[in-house]
């Protein structure tokens, strides 16, 4: 990373390589950040963290003359980004969020302040695309503030990694009849939107818009269907992708805009709302990618990345950054239970959020592993509030299907290592 960029005062950096345990006479600082047992910080240290991480918030993909100008007659907010792009207040969000972790986790003697890690021993790693990259250089900056941290780049700036490209690789009848069949037990393409449609048209006032002169008033007009080609992303076609457009807009501009009335385009919306709003982008994600056949097929170049990771031998912390798809599609692949994220408004896969797999060493000499989702909540995206150990960010346990937690919450490494590997072998099976 170069030292022209996101480079702030303050630093940190990786201590010694082998574990410390925290002392016994304390709480320690992730027993106020995390639910932990009392005692937690006395039988384990945490040996490695993995971070799968969605970069912060950016633009609309979609600029101007594009569908959104079309479906209301309001204007939307002026980005200070171009489309796509990730914007001041994300950049700053995500700067937070790593000096947040640099507090935390020299709380937990996991880091040494001051320190600069020795090579090998940390990874950031991201997608080729701007708002990943810079998301990924924004978190070590504020990290690791006066280390010369490098992002790796393995494609084009501007060209998506083939590890972090959702995209079909494999393609068969049974595949498809399959990913057809799981997508319609999900609930089908438009599932349960009939309501969420119908406040997402009213806020944007569509009866009202330049598209409501070709009779387009309401999304749910235009069935839905979803296609797969090899060497794409999975496609959707019909009124769902129409809303996701508008309910992903709708989202980005409520974090950015300070007056929520003018975010709602002049109309008063509870929390409930904004999150019903968004919901329509979570459910098109979903029907996209977290059919399970789907998720491993999409997630299968990760899946063995964040394993590699996982086994690597003298990592300490890995970063790697993406996309909601990419966090979606891995915890469907490894069979993660449901959940909805509190105080979000993206309950799913929160802007900037990131999965945490932590790999815990005990006293009794074995080694296990923790899953957690770790996001800002809806209220301090919009607020930029300053994360420290006492003002943390949300954090939500991830269970996983048929893995059984010791009394602390942990499962055996070997366990997750396992899941790992049944959803890269299901690849096979496709």
């Amino acid at each position: 990373m170069s030292k022209r960029l996101y480079i702030i005062a303050t630093v940190l950096l990786l201590g010694s390589c082998s574990p410390r345990l925290a002392p016994g006479n304390a709480e320690s600082a992730s027993e106020a950040f995390m639910a932990r047992p009392a005692g937690f910080s006395d039988r384990y240290a945490l040996d490695e963290m993995v971070i799968l991480s969605r970069h912060n918030i950016r633009s609309p993909i979609s600029g101007p003359g594009s569908v959104l100008s079309r479906i209301t007659p309001h204007t939307w907010f002026a980005w200070s980004s171009a489309p796509g792009e990730l914007s001041l207040r994300g950049g700053a969000l995500e700067m937070e969020m790593g000096q947040f972790f640099r507090e935390w986790l020299a709380g937990e003697g996991f880091i040494a302040k001051d320190a600069v890690p020795e090579a090998e021993t940390v990874r950031f790693y991201a997608n080729s695309i701007q708002r990943t990259r810079a998301t990924a250089r924004a978190f070590a900056a504020g990290m690791f503030p006066m280390a010369d941290i490098d992002v790796e780049q393995h494609t084009p700036l501007g060209t998506m990694d083939p590890v972090f490209n959702p995209q079909i690789t494999k393609l068969s009848e049974g595949f498809l009849a399959k990913a057809y069949a799981e997508i319609e037990d999900m609930g089908g393409t438009d599932g349960p939107l009939k309501q969420k449609y119908a406040l997402l048209e009213k806020v944007l006032d569509i009866k009202a818009s330049p598209a409501a002169k070709n009779d387009t008033t309401s999304f749910g007009q235009f069935p839905s269907s979803v296609r797969f080609e090899v060497g794409k992303e999975p496609m959707m076609s019909g009124g769902l992708k129409m809303a996701c457009s508008a309910s992903d807009a709708l989202t980005l501009q409520y974090y950015e805009e300070p007056d929520a009335l003018k975010a709602g385009f002049g109309h008063a919306l509870s929390r409930q709302d904004w999150a019903d709003l968004s919901g329509v982008k979570d459910w098109y994600q979903d029907v996209l990618f977290a059919a399970p056949s789907v998720a491993v097929n999409v997630a299968h170049p990760i899946l063995q990345e964040l394993l590699a990771e996982l086994r690597a031998s003298g990592r300490r912390f890995a970063f790697l950054c993406g996309h909601d798809s990419n966090i979606g599609s891995v915890l469907a692949a490894l069979g993660a239970e449901p959940y909805s994220a509190p105080a979000a408004i993206e309950t799913k896969t929160p802007i900037g959020g990131k999965i945490l797999f932590q790999k815990y060493r005990g006293r009794d000499g074995k080694l296990y592993a923790d899953l957690w989702l770790v996001y800002a909540s809806v209220d301090q995206l919009r607020e930029v509030s300053l994360l420290s150990p006492s003002a943390p960010p949300m954090a939500l346990r991830l269970a996983l299907r048929g893995l059984t937690a010791n009394a602390d919450g942990l499962y055996p490494l070997e366990a997750l290592e396992q899941r790992f590997t049944e959803a890269i072998d299901a690849y096979n099976q496709l």
